[in-house]
């Protein structure tokens, strides 16, 4: 079997470090105002840091590729070229695409970098990619809509390309990202197709008959209405084996928006899973999908993948994500002064004194109880509330503290 990619996303700087030292190859990330994606916190990738983003990138062996796939107006390709030097100087390995302007852009100002298709372009089959191809692009995100034995009929007819495709994160209801429920909903405020979705597809809706205004019917038992259009989250882990022997060269993970743990347990659940996989078609993947039970999902769903996509992958009770395992803290640093094992810890969810907890970092993972936490001026407390910085005692602790988070046991995984 070839060797395949795990991309994840980059929604901001430390999330990039986290994904690559959770084992990604390469990372995915958008400069504000290009990007599908805009980010409302943390250290935000602008045009300004952008090439910073891409260095620290690569000083920790992974490659970065850059977003320019929002549709564009006249003012947005004007902001681009002004911003060209800029996307030049930060040396990607790629830049993603999907508008055909953009793309003219791109290859006429900056030729040596390339071009990925991105996911919007709806690419279904073998003579879209090959038009691709001939245009110069080097890689085709296919649509998620494609069967497995559909993408494998594509790699036979179209070989000498890369191809990518999504196998875990959030969909949308509207046919590969392309929608417009956001922009109408918000009168142009919030534009989905420009990093502004306000996800129209996670409210509650319920049913009116023309004329019986005000008669609001209800689509099922459910008093919160039904979230009609919010489509289960995507998971492939099971399906990698299928994926590897089509010809998939990159396997993609949505959610630059996603929480730093997510990005981190996301990424160590697929680097374990591949590599495995590599070695061992025939490995059993249950109990990846186990741990993937752990970050938050709206319930998992094959999507188009198995060419059977219904009505189970739909998500009619819930629109936000339910985790099997609760984020805890993240480790910042051992305090020399403290008792010996303390550690300070930015406090995520509430973590009480006694609790069992799951401790992740990227080369380990394993149960510890939480055996002491205290203050800064040294005072025993008996819990640590959310966004608190603590001293904690736990009474198993990581080799390599750094880049260490926290989480409740929660879901078992079988061994």
């Amino acid at each position: 079997m070839q060797d395949v990619e795990l991309l994840m996303p980059a929604g901001n700087l430390e999330k990039l470090e986290y994904a690559v030292r959770y084992g990604a190859d390469a990372v995915y990330l958008g400069a504000v105002d290009f990007s599908l994606r805009a980010m409302r916190k943390g250290s935000l990738i602008t045009t300004d840091n952008l090439k910073q983003a891409v260095d620290l990138a690569h000083s920790l062996g992974a490659k970065a590729y850059v977003t320019i796939n929002i549709f564009a107006f006249n003012n947005d390709i004007k902001q681009l070229e002004l911003s060209l030097e800029r996307f030049k100087d930060a040396k990607p390995d790629a830049f993603i695409i999907s508008d055909y302007g953009i793309f003219n852009l791109i290859k006429r100002n900056i030729p040596d970098v390339p071009v990925h298709i991105s996911t919007q372009t709806n690419t279904l089959n073998y003579e879209s990619v090959k038009f691709w191809r001939d245009l110069g692009a080097s890689r085709v995100i296919l649509a998620r809509e494609l069967p497995i034995a559909d993408i494998a009929e594509i790699r036979r007819q179209v070989p000498d390309i890369e191809l990518e495709c999504f196998i875990h994160g959030a969909q949308c209801v509207s046919f590969s990202g392309r929608c417009l429920l956001s922009d109408y909903f918000s009168k142009g405020e919030r534009k989905a197709n420009h990093g502004n979705c306000s996800q129209p597809c996670r409210w509650s809706y319920k049913l009116v008959e023309e004329t019986r205004p005000g008669e609001y019917l209800e689509i099922n038992q459910d008093t919160r209405g039904s979230h009609i259009l919010s489509p289960k989250d995507l998971c492939l882990v099971k399906q990698l084996p299928q994926l590897i022997d089509a010809g998939v060269d990159s396997f993609k993970v949505e959610g630059r928006t996603k929480s730093l743990y997510y990005v981190s347990a996301v990424a160590k659940t697929y680097r374990q899973a591949i590599d495995e996989v590599l070695k061992n078609p025939s490995a059993d993947t249950d109990k990846y999908f186990h741990e993937l039970l752990k970050v938050g999902n709206r319930g998992y769903t094959t999507g188009f993948a198995l060419g059977d996509n219904n009505g189970e992958s739909y998500s009619y009770d819930i629109s936000k994500g339910l985790a099997g395992a609760d984020f805890l803290c993240e480790f910042q640093a051992r305090e020399a002064d403290c008792h010996e094992k303390y550690y300070l810890v930015k406090i995520k969810n509430k973590m009480l004194l006694g609790d069992e907890v799951e401790i992740i970092t990227p080369d380990e993972q394993f149960t510890a109880v939480v055996e002491g936490i205290k203050n800064e001026d040294g005072e025993d407390l008996p819990l640590g509330n959310t966004n608190d910085d603590v001293y904690v005692k736990f009474s198993k602790t990581p080799k390599n503290y750094k880049y260490a988070l926290v989480r409740t046991v929660g879901i078992k995984t079988p061994v």
